[in-house]
């Protein structure tokens, strides 16, 4: 039964109209307030959005139109310049905090009618009793209105100030009996009672809601400027974020930025809870709600987001869940998240906050403490963190971290350097098995290698001691010894971890070590560098390959790049450089990303490019690959990575015919437990090269004692030394060890082939010195090899200026012959193998710096920021291994990417 229905036929008989249309009282026998009729005025600093005056035209194609958002929004405004611009009859209704009972309210809008010069006629009559009127008044008024031929425009500005459901009821009802004869406007903060639904599903609703009010970064920009503020577009768009673009916000900062000496550094750095801000918020939504909402949305300003039930556990109460609705019903800066989460308003929440210091001081470490329990149980582990650090409660931060099996984190993930940030703030005062293995794991990801094992033997005493089931704890107290003894270069420690990793994995729960592959991954990885490092190669990539293509995501991703970056060494020691410059490629495609430092992987992986780039003679590539890892996080302590940049960094320095630095340049930094086999035969051949050099052949021989003769490469290499020393049979001794197997790649093979071809030579068989060369030649130029053929010496020569040489070399290894009557110009430089592709965005960056344009006018040409612009020149220099624009340039024409 409607709320004009159930009137008593006494009572709607006795309202019988008493008062003309012009009369000046309402049914108390007060004068209406003609300020509730006026449209308010526009400042001048009001902004004309189009596209919000261009949606609300379309009011008078439907019933029903919702100008619905919080406090502050713009809603008054914008009906108001949208109102004023429309012909008349335009009826404005302003509600304030008064008597809102149904015969006031029809008693104001009959007035409102009157007041635009749309006035009822004398039938339709006038409210007498405050809080009632007659179904006939609202049936003549309907009829009436049904028969204009022009329809009346009524704006009801701050609507969710009348909350009785009776005048919700009577107004739908002469809205759907007026017909095209009423269009209605409601300016609200809460949803009306009105069935929406219905209006909705048949197209006759129009709305603009708080998302379309929020303020774009462009006209955030514009409020600014008729504020007389001037800022960046990019200013403009970090206060439209702050504030979430709504309006009162913007204009109250504007107004504060104005009185300021650097506006733009105000709008960045203002204090919410001490600006005008916060009084408008404190005043229009926290003082009018009840008490014990008022305290809910002061406990809940300590979180980012809460549901319900992580509300209650912060007030110890059980009505979170109706006050929380509520809240969002009334547009009160309480947004749904969806799923029965909430956040606040970032600004609201800056400023109650604040508030709960004043109201409630030293509360707020206890609610961090309770969310923080909360969330933990619930399986919220970086927000459990997040609040046990701001609680200072380093042992509940450090045992969720454990128990949830994610102390691989500080190693691997998006989120790593935030972690390692999070746990720099714990004191020496928390201790237990739990801190002290995050403390551990700290320190080695920030590679303190002496704080760090000090710390993880002071967890494992504490382990050892407790006969508690902490299986997790144990289990990453296995990846951090294995993490320490690889940097040691111990692997029989190593592997003993990884056995003890083993056996406790079946003590974990599964899904935990289905959250977390990267714990997997990352003791893997350790495996696979300790067992490279130890010259086992084939086991070696046995295990890393597993990592390589394991799945993860984010979470995996630094140790697959890490380990693709071993299999490129891996590659490369066994003479494929081919392999391992694609290898290498796909270890560093990623590493110019944003964020904390680069992988070890690309490390290593630019140190095999920068090897390669010096087997192709490529030597300033080389150069500039190697300076790219000089500030490398793992350089100073991982053997293998170190032993890498020594290899490259010797070899390049021989190439350039400096033999001291190379030999200084071979002994690898890092000390390690277990002498590599590699690693000291790499370093002894450049020694023997250093004193072959320098004429001392026994000396040279003496140091190629230390070559072992499992490594291929360098018995290749130690054989070409001896057959300079002239030590023909100790050469062929050598050759003769290499196992001609498919891990023996074409650098091995070429040098062998050289070898034998100056043994051949020096006997006085040209024939076999020359056919020995051809299948050097034919091997090399798959792979661009010219290194072995620049250093072979002077007796090369007189058989490479033979035809069928001649011919095999031209082109990659010689000049090309020139062309008839084309005279000879210099060589055009290498192409390589694999051709590092450039994205779209880097492209145009790079056409444009051929055309030397600046940063500046690149960003304006592609519409970018500066910044922007710069980290794609950082990646093109990092792709074509260059460390300059006009470097750049260069190797794109050649590569005829340009």
């Amino acid at each position: 039964m409607s709320a004009v229905s159930d009137i008593p036929a006494r009572a709607r008989a006795s309202e019988v109209p008493v008062v003309t249309p012009l009369s000046h009282t309402d049914p108390l026998g007060d004068p209406f307030l003609r300020t509730r009729f006026a449209l308010p005025a526009r400042p001048r600093t009001y902004l004309r959005r189009r596209r919000l005056v261009d949606h609300l035209d379309q009011a008078f194609r439907t019933p029903l139109t919702l100008l619905n958002g919080p406090a502050g929004a713009g809603k008054t405004l914008l009906a108001a310049e949208w109102a004023s611009r429309q012909s008349p009859p335009v009826a404005w209704l302003s509600f304030d905090g008064g008597d809102h009972r149904p015969g006031l309210f029809w008693a104001y809008v009959l007035q409102a009618l009157r007041a635009c010069g749309a006035p009822p006629s004398e039938a339709v009559g006038a409210p007498v009793n405050a809080s009632r009127v007659s179904r006939r008044l609202l049936s003549t008024l309907a009829s009436e209105l049904n028969e204009r031929e022009r329809p009346v425009l009524l704006v009801l500005d701050e609507y969710d100030r009348v909350a009785d459901t009776k005048i919700a009821e009577q107004l739908e009802f002469v809205l759907h009996h007026a017909g095209r004869g009423l269009r209605l406007v409601l300016a609200t903060r809460t949803e009306p009672l009105l069935p929406l639904h219905r209006y909705r599903a048949v197209g006759d609703l129009t709305e603009i809601r708080s998302a379309e009010l929020a303020f774009t970064p462009g006209e955030a920009a514009a409020l600014l400027e008729l504020h007389g503020v001037s800022v960046p577009i990019q200013a403009a768009r970090n206060l439209v974020d702050r504030t979430r673009g709504w309006a009162a916000g913007l204009s109250l900062s504007a107004l504060a930025a104005r009185e300021s000496s650097d506006p733009e550094l105000y709008l960045k750095e203002f204090e919410a809870d001490r600006s005008t801000v916060a009084d408008f918020l404190l005043a229009e939504v926290l003082k009018r709600q009840t008490r014990e909402t008022q305290d809910l949305l002061l406990r809940v300003s300590v979180l980012d987001r809460f549901c319900p039930d992580l509300a209650n556990a912060l007030t110890h109460r059980i009505d979170a869940e109706p006050l929380l609705a509520g809240l969002h019903r009334e547009n009160a800066f309480v947004e749904r998240l969806g799923h029965s989460w909430y956040q606040l308003h970032p600004l609201f929440r800056e400023i109650l906050r604040a508030h709960l210091r004043v109201r409630l001081p030293g509360l707020e470490p206890e609610l961090h403490r309770r969310a923080a329990r909360w969330l933990r149980r619930h399986g919220h582990l970086p927000e459990t963190l997040a609040h046990s650090a701001a609680a200072d409660d380093w042992d509940l931060a450090a045992g969720a971290l454990v128990d949830d099996l994610a102390i691989g984190r500080f190693f691997t993930g998006p989120n790593a350097h935030d972690l390692a940030q999070l746990f720099s703030h714990m004191g020496p005062e928390a201790r237990s098995p739990a801190t002290d293995l995050v403390r551990a794991a700290h320190d080695l990801s920030h590679h303190d290698l002496d704080h760090g094992l000090a710390s993880l033997r002071h967890a494992e005493e504490q382990l050892a001691d407790d006969d508690r089931d902490l299986a997790a704890a144990r289990l990453s107290c296995a990846l951090l010894e294995a993490l320490a003894a690889r940097l040691t270069g111990c692997p029989p420690e190593v592997e003993k971890a990884a056995e003890t990793a083993a056996e406790l994995r079946h003590e974990v729960p599964a899904h935990l070590l289905d959250k977390h592959p990267e714990l997997t991954a990352l003791l893997l990885t350790q495996v696979g560098s300790t067992l490279l490092w130890a010259g086992r190669f084939e086991d070696a990539r046995a295990v890393l390959t597993s990592v390589a293509g394991a799945p993860g995501g984010p979470s995996t991703e630094a140790p697959r790049e890490e380990a693709m970056g071993h299999l490129a060494l891996l590659d490369y020691l066994n003479g494929w450089p081919g392999r391992a410059e694609r290898k290498a490629l796909a270890a560093v495609s990623e590493a110019d990303r944003p964020g904390p430092p680069q992988p070890t992987g690309s490390v290593i992986g630019r140190l095999v490019l920068a090897a390669v780039a010096v087997d192709r003679n490529e030597l300033d590539r080389a150069q500039a690959l190697i300076d790219q890892t000089a500030d490398a996080p793992f350089e100073a302590l991982d053997p293998v990575t170190a032993a890498g940049r020594s290899l490259a960094s010797a070899r390049l320095l021989m190439a350039r015919g400096k033999m001291r630095a190379a030999v200084e340049a071979a002994a690898p930094a890092v000390p390690a437990a277990v002498t590599s086999p590699w690693a000291a035969s790499q370093e002894a051949l450049v020694t023997s090269a250093a004193h072959l050099a320098e004429g001392r052949p026994d000396r040279a021989t003496e140091a190629l004692r230390a070559v072992s003769g499992e490594q291929p490469v360098c018995a290749v290499e130690a054989a070409s030394i001896q057959l300079a020393a002239r030590r023909t049979a100790a050469a062929f001794d050598l050759l003769d060890s290499i196992h001609t197997e498919e891990r023996t790649g074409p650098a091995v093979t070429v040098r062998a082939a050289l070898v034998r071809a100056r043994a051949a030579d020096a006997a006085g068989d040209t024939a076999i010195a020359r056919k020995l060369l051809a299948q050097a030649l034919l091997d090399a130029r798959r792979e661009r090899l010219r290194r072995p053929f620049l250093d072979a010496g002077a007796w090369i020569r007189p058989h490479m200026a033979a035809a069928p040489l001649h011919d095999l070399a031209a082109g990659w290894l010689t000049p090309a012959a020139p062309l008839p009557r084309e005279r000879p110009g210099p060589p055009p430089p290498p192409a390589p193998l694999v051709v590092v592709e450039l994205s779209a965005r880097e492209h145009d960056v790079l056409e444009r710096v051929a055309r030397m344009m600046s940063t500046e006018e690149i960003a304006a040409d592609l519409c970018l920021s500066v910044n922007t612009v710069k980290t794609h020149l950082k990646s093109v220099y990092r792709k074509l291994a260059v460390n300059r624009r006009g470097e750049a340039v260069r190797r794109a024409r050649d590569l005829r990417m340009l």
